[in-house]
């Protein structure tokens, strides 16, 4: 394989890992070369600059773009980068690339729009619907509808296979003014999971818990019983860190007592049921939730840590040289706590749990449908020839540009897949990855920028075995999050918001969800009694004007539908 790390930047690569995926045939497509025609192209373009809509090279003399683009940590240089050469080499549009480093790339994409010196094209810098709606009204960003008719062959064409798409780039005023990357991950859906280490269980003569009640029995049991067998009280039933994926201490138990996404920023545990938005935690649902965690950590049975750890603390504990330490922990995968893939093997010995039913039998997974990352690619005023950077743009959604813009070169880095391959969901392959996606290297953009990967597409990978990481994702996902899928809830797509909209909600929801982060933990440890605070804790919510963050969402929600 949509990661054999334990540095920061490793956790990067992990991540970057399992939400890749890929697809391919190593037959190059060139499409139909250019004849020099005088073709006249709308838009203000030199009649007989481009070539027609769908054919390479994009252009018959050589246009130079500024990009402006986000820094990864996987791509040494994309200056020098095999996908740059070659894509550059079948288009005959050159790059000069202006490189933000990854830490820093919001404050630099606000700066920079901000003081209006910004290059021809932004790509991979995922800039929000509501910044799309700011700049695109003011026009620093072209409206792409035009051009996507008269140049964007591969565009409409994803537009007509994937018709939500088109409707989720397109703000309320008519307008698309950004391009998105598409990766529908399966097992990314539902990646609010808990790992559990199996030998543990079958030690101590235990059964996968399926309810609250069962987990407490069980970390207990690990507490308790020694199950690493070295006579010392040294387990630790479950840690989790608060900056992984998918893995703050709510995330899997909370969907025992309330629907609790934890999907975006702004979003954290907002929801929609029957067309209106709400949050979870103002509700009783999620008092009886604090309340559960509030045993667990009071008898020993959540790592007090879990609070403050980075990623590479709760890595090292999970992959302890001497014994096994850790009995549970929660993320998206097992490389959250585990070194994936690596030497010890020790992260394929935890098992998913299934969600758990709760007290009063909720037991929910919560959905994450959005498989569009927004704002990978736009096109500024400053763009001489925004004909040729939509062409450009519109060519790396094509089957073979994605495979190899995330995955390398053909015949190196992946293949054809062969008569009798079977891919992750089982149905016939279509194409074999041939070298681990997450290393560093020069071959890829490792997901930089539009691509399109369809979930047909990544599941239609050559299967490696019962030790392939993806089949092991895609079987845990269905067997114990699928059937659990919230059918009465959903959690909030990507809203394009006003200028005024975008600004009082992204105040209101900073202090909002900073609040409720803070209560969460001190109601858990015990350093505030949430039985005794609960009506003053809700109080102040309504005090930060909570009801008026719910509004504005709804208010962008409903423009949309």
């Amino acid at each position: 394989m949509k990661k054999l790390f334990t540095s920061m930047l490793s956790v990067v690569m992990i991540s970057t890992l399992i939400l890749a995926g890929c697809s391919g045939s190593n037959n190059e497509n060139k499409g139909t070369t250019g004849n020099g025609s005088n073709v006249t192209n709308e838009g203000g373009t030199e009649a007989g600059l481009l070539t027609e809509p769908g054919t390479y090279p994009i252009v018959n003399e050589k246009v130079t773009l500024k990009v402006m683009v986000r820094g990864n940590p996987l791509v040494e240089d994309f200056n020098t980068n095999e996908f740059t050469k070659w894509y550059e080499e079948k288009t005959n549009v050159h790059i000069e690339w202006e490189v933000v480093p990854e830490q820093s790339m919001q404050e630099k994409l606000n700066l920079v729009l901000a003081g209006g010196d910004y290059p021809d094209v932004i790509l991979g810098l995922n800039v929000t619907p509501a910044q799309q709606m700011i700049y695109g009204s003011e026009g620093a960003f072209l409206p792409l509808n035009e051009l996507i008719e008269n140049q964007g062959v591969q565009t409409k064409k994803l537009f007509q296979d994937m018709p939500d798409v088109q409707k989720a780039i397109t703000a309320p005023d008519g307008n698309i003014y950004a391009l998105p990357e598409i990766n529908d991950c399966y097992h990314c859906s539902m990646s609010q999971k808990m790992w559990i280490y199996e030998p543990w269980l079958a030690k101590l003569g235990l059964k996968m818990p399926t309810t609250t009640d069962e987990l407490y029995t069980v970390l207990k049991a690990f507490k308790e019983q020694d199950p690493n067998g070295n006579g010392k009280a040294d387990e630790i039933p479950l840690s989790i860190s608060p900056k992984s994926w998918r893995s703050s201490i709510d995330a899997f138990l909370m969907n025992s007592f309330i629907y609790n996404p934890v999907y975006g920023t702004s979003t954290k545990h907002m929801f929609v049921k029957d067309g209106n938005l709400d949050v979870a935690f103002d509700k009783a649902e999620w008092l009886e939730g604090i309340k559960f965690m509030k045993k667990l950590y009071a008898e020993g049975l959540v790592a007090p840590e879990s609070f403050t750890q980075d990623d590479n603390q709760l890595i090292q504990i999970g992959e302890n040289p001497d014994t096994v330490l850790l009995g549970a922990s929660t993320g998206g995968h097992q490389g959250v706590f585990t070194q994936l893939l690596g030497e010890s093997g020790r992260w394929a010995e935890y098992k998913s749990v299934p969600v758990l039913k709760g007290p009063a039998g909720a037991q929910y997974a919560a959905n994450d449908a959005t498989s569009l990352t927004m704002g990978a690619f736009i096109i500024t005023n400053k763009a001489k020839n925004p004909e040729v950077a939509l062409r450009w743009a519109d060519g790396l959604y094509e089957y073979e540009h994605t495979l190899r813009s995330n995955y390398g070169r053909p015949g190196e880095e992946w293949r054809d897949a062969e008569a009798g391959e079977v891919g992750i969901n089982g149905e016939p392959a279509k194409w074999s990855e041939l070298k681990s996606f997450g290393e560093v290297q020069n071959v890829n953009w490792a997901q930089t920028g539009p691509s399109l990967r369809s979930n047909e597409f990544r599941l239609s990978a050559a299967s490696k075995g019962d030790g392939d990481l993806e089949v092991i994702l895609y079987n845990e996902t269905k067997n114990n999050y699928e059937p659990y899928k919230a059918k009465d809830y959903k959690t909030v797509p990507p809203l394009f918001m006003t200028n005024e909209q975008a600004t009082e909600a992204a105040d209101l929801s900073k202090t909002v969800n900073d609040y409720v982060d803070e209560m969460m933990a001190r109601f858990i440890i015990g350093d505030v009694d949430v039985e005794k605070e609960w009506e003053t804790y809700v109080k102040t919510l309504e005090s930060m004007n909570l009801k008026r963050l719910l509004e504005i969402y709804q208010a962008a929600y409903d423009a949309q539908q």
